[in-house]
């Protein structure tokens, strides 16, 4: 099933990869280019991007295993987030565009420290909302360093199995709590909150690409608890903490942009004891067998953040910080009129 648009939507094809891209705005506005998160495509962005101000270019991409993204192209997970990052750079190049104010959600703000990292001169300003700590996602201690020297219980192997095979079958009900529709009402915004184009986000979250070369991707036995630690394919396995060979790299690149930092306040995805970290529901006592906060204690999501937010504006960074009451992890959804009102103003000081 294509995934129906609101903006327009052109297949692209960059030295790196193909993909469907959706343009929103003048032609000749100042670039803003917008990157999704997980189980996500460029569709979520849309209403954002037909909100921003004049003079504005709106530009979405699927990433590499999402969406309407080439299927041939997989994610080398040992890279950690750099596919992503030099498929960001590659398109910009393919579009003539010299540099842009960057937004990333979730996954995409993950992606946008490597861009500020790898590629800082694209980036004019960065926008992260509510994106995963630099250190990488899962089985990960407050040093940032994996609980584990393979980092059992991060990767592929920890995302739910049930899910996995509802997604493979296209299953868009809402029977368990495994059910894409269900998963996504109950964590990735805050109940009772429903996005007016459910279907539509829906369908998007169902055209992930699944299988051991995309989602979840592939895993490895391990003798450490839970049983099994990244492989080497697939998104999921490239945000493990583990192949994040420089979490602090974007405070080291020169990079200069100016970050806005907004998140919920009640994220229950991205957060000091994410609800999708091995360590959080072993504490919990959700996944048995758990060996204790002093091997694997949550992950602290935000404190990481903030920690090398505060590195970043040590080095002479602009950071601005954003909490929204009453929102859980997407922001730009839930709360369009407070996002867009700090993130327009951003735009505005910086533009």
């Amino acid at each position: 099933m294509s995934i129906p648009v609101m903006t327009e939507a052109r297949r692209v094809k960059s030295a790196r990869m193909e993909t469907r891209v959706l343009f929103a705005g003048p032609e000749d506005g100042v670039p803003v280019v917008f990157i999704h998160g997980n189980l996500s495509a460029a569709t979520w962005w849309e209403e954002t991007m037909l909100r921003l101000p004049e003079g504005f270019r709106a530009i979405a991409p699927d990433l590499r295993a999402y969406g309407e993204a080439d299927d041939a192209a997989k994610v080398d997970a040992t890279r950690g987030m750099k596919d992503f990052s030099d498929d960001l750079d590659a398109l910009m190049e393919e579009l003539g565009i010299a540099g842009a104010h960057m937004v990333g959600h979730s996954l995409g703000g993950a992606v946008l420290w490597q861009m500020l990292a790898d590629h800082p001169s694209r980036v004019l300003s960065v926008t992260q909302v509510c994106p995963g700590a630099p250190q990488g996602f899962g089985a990960c201690g407050p040093d940032g360093g994996p609980a584990f020297p393979d980092n059992a219980g991060s990767g592929g192997g920890a995302v739910n199995p049930d899910l996995i095979a509802l997604m493979k079958a296209g299953d868009r009900g809402d029977e368990t709590p495994n059910h894409m529709r269900n998963v996504l009402n109950a964590f990735v915004w805050k109940p009772p909150f429903v996005p007016e184009r459910m279907e539509d986000i829906l369908t998007s979250a169902l055209a992930q690409h699944t299988g051991d070369a995309d989602y979840p991707g592939d895993a490895t036995s391990s003798d450490n608890w839970p049983g099994a630690a990244p492989g080497k394919l697939g998104p999921i396995n490239a945000m493990a903490p583990i192949y994040q060979s420089d979490p602090l790299g974007f405070t080291k690149s020169g990079a200069n942009a100016p970050i806005l930092w907004i998140r919920g306040a009640d994220d229950q995805v991205v957060a000091d004891g994410s609800l999708f970290d091995m360590g959080t529901l072993g504490a919990a006592g959700a996944v048995p067998g758990w060996p204790g906060a002093d091997v694997m204690p949550p992950q602290p999501m935000i404190s990481q953040t903030e920690a090398a937010l505060t590195v970043y504006e040590g080095q002479g960074g602009d950071v601005e910080r954003v909490v929204l009451d009453d929102c859980g992890h997407s922001p730009y959804l839930e709360k369009p009129e407070a996002f867009d009102e700090a993130f327009h103003a951003f735009l505005a000081r910086h533009g």
